[in-house]
């Protein structure tokens, strides 16, 4: 990974964060995207300068899609050309059909779907002739097993890993475009939102909360691994979606 420059998006904290501090502990620069957690992200960004890596740290709204290929050159201007990009940000929000209204459906899928779509359609276009580059979008256990709850975002994240699976065949051979599905690796940040432990854990094979130290070495797999891997989704899930 050494001299390798990425773009996170939802950089600033959870596990946006410890992505960010993957890339760089794995020895790349790392541009961290964020929206409301200016904060966080400067903390992250001087814990990777900490390591001897470059880090910047880049604010926008990525409801704003038209403004999103100006993202990829921010990034490139701080950093160097980008060799990977890591759509992380989304939001997550207790919708079900009744109470999802046309504004709630068209934030999710303009943050969730679209905003990745077009900032892999600009770090497309800016990858150099010749050029490696890498994309991974997170998702979730419901992208498969899309459910009545979470509606939204769930029918967002299913669009991703559409999306991911599509772009892995478009963007060939220049660019890998593979998923990381999550499962309940951190607990909701609304505390009011989250349910008890047992009813999280009632359908989850492996029976406990998967780690940041899980997903990180996930991440860094399919980040750094063999290149011949592209249109794959990785579970890190303990097998909900299995049940």
């Amino acid at each position: 990974m050494q001299n390798q420059n990425v773009l996170i998006t939802g950089a600033g904290r959870r596990i946006g964060r410890e992505l960010a501090l993957a890339a760089a502990q794995a020895g790349a620069n790392v541009a961290l995207h964020y929206y409301t957690s200016a904060e966080g992200a400067e903390q992250t960004a001087q814990e990777i300068r900490s390591l001897g890596r470059k880090a910047i740290t880049l604010c926008a709204d990525l409801a704003q899609v038209e403004q999103l290929p100006t993202l990829i050159e921010m990034a490139e201007r701080g950093l160097g050309s980008l060799t990977a990009l890591v759509n992380n940000a989304s939001i997550f929000e207790p919708l079900d059909w009744e109470s999802t209204t046309l504004a709630d459906w068209e934030r999710n899928l303009r943050i969730n779907l679209t905003a990745p779509f077009i900032l892999s359609q600009a770090f497309a276009r800016c990858l150099a002739p010749g050029a490696s580059g890498r994309i991974i979008n997170l998702l979730d256990w419901r992208a498969l097993r899309p459910g009545a709850d979470h509606l939204p975002y769930t029918i967002s994240k299913a669009a991703l890993a559409a999306l991911t699976r599509s772009l892995a065949q478009a963007l060939a051979p220049q660019i890998t475009v593979n998923g990381l599905a999550l499962g309940a690796i951190l607990p909701p940040a609304d505390q009011n939102a989250q349910k008890s432990i047992s009813q999280i854990l009632v359908n989850v094979p492996a029976a406990r909360w998967g780690t940041p130290e899980e997903v990180t070495a996930a991440f860094v797999f399919l980040l750094y691994g063999p290149p011949y891997i592209t249109g794959e989704i990785l579970h890190v899930d303990g097998g909900r979606h299995l049940v």
